[in-house]
């Protein structure tokens, strides 16, 4: 009989297969689903260059007011299309920087895609892993209730101060890497990378996968929030955390998601208990979509106690 140690490690050695044989098959469906992609593209009609009468475009914005104009002058505007707005006008000779409409288009609408699809899908897989590792999941609320307490509701002032729950947050990013494979890009002019040279023209498809699970890069190659924290437990951000992009190209939503995984999660997690359905283990299965998503589950959200939010319920029917 094989000692229970052995076993262990045996059992250890088949997930990390399971992982590779994982990864392995979420690129290649990428890959497959990004050509096939470009087969229909090729298929559709050349775009029109005069945009319908009924579009909506940036003009139907309105100007900003004289006290919002006062506030962009200083670099404090409260409105991303305003903001862009107010510089097209000044930065009209410009327009590789991307200072016109449709620039202003494309920007909103990578705002929306990592606002929602990403961010949702990150949810899903951040209530995976919390039920997973139930340990995990109570050291991110004892953080929550040492720095936030029961009855505030937290704010991105608290990030700062709670270095294991970022942590947390980046390591769901990292392990449910939903986009494998980035968006296509194209070289401008000739390059030379790694020794490599690539011509002006070239179509260039990152490979995330290979950066985010590189085992030279990272200490643990399973779930782990200790890649995101140095021996102080302060917060570090590899360089090979990468599931935005990088460079000139990388994800103008990639804020704004931060803000909304660690404000969603926080406050979930400050009220709730995440645990799979009595008699049942959660699955890292996925599907793929548009992006890489768990397949559906059953969760348990247990109340920890009364909240802030039940309080003011009560207060409030009083």
């Amino acid at each position: 009989m094989l000692s229970p140690t052995r076993m262990k490690d045996e059992q250890v050695v088949e997930e990390e297969k399971d992982r590779k044989r994982d990864l392995t098959r979420k690129v290649w469906q990428q890959a497959v689903s990004f050509l096939v992609f470009l087969a229909i593209l090729a298929l559709l009609p050349a775009p029109s260059t005069t945009a319908p009468a009924a579009t909506p475009s940036a003009s139907t914005i309105p100007p900003p007011s004289p006290s919002e104009t006062a506030s962009l002058l200083h670099f404090e505007a409260n409105c991303h299309i305003r903001h862009m707005k107010y510089t097209m006008e000044f930065r009209t000779d410009d327009l590789e920087a991307g200072f016109h409409e449709q620039g202003l288009c494309y920007t909103i609408l990578d705002l929306f895609g990592a606002g929602t699809e990403a961010t949702s899908t990150t949810l899903l897989w951040s209530f995976i892993y919390m039920m997973k590792y139930p340990e995990i999941q109570g050291k991110v609320q004892a953080e929550i209730d040492r720095v936030i307490g029961p009855t505030r509701q937290p704010c991105m002032a608290d990030r700062p101060n709670m270095p294991y729950t970022d942590a947390v947050i980046h390591e769901i990013q990292r392990m449910g890497n939903i986009v494998p494979l980035n968006v296509p890009r194209i070289t401008h002019k000739d390059t030379t990378l790694g020794g490599y040279f690539i011509p002006e023209g070239t179509q260039i498809i990152p490979n995330l996968t290979s950066v985010l699970f590189d085992e030279t890069q990272w200490k643990s190659h399973s779930f782990d929030p200790q890649n995101f924290l140095n021996p102080q437990g302060e917060f570090v951000r590899p360089d090979a955390f990468l599931p935005f992009s990088a460079g000139k190209q990388v994800c103008p939503g990639e804020s704004t998601a931060h803000m909304e995984l660690f404000l969603f999660l926080t406050s979930l997690l400050q009220v709730f208990t995440l645990s799979p359905p009595a008699g049942t283990k959660p699955s890292l299965e996925f599907q793929f979509g548009i992006t890489f998503s768990p397949k559906p589950f059953n969760m348990t959200a247990r109340p920890r106690g009364q909240s802030s939010f039940q309080r003011q319920r009560v207060s409030a029917s009083q």
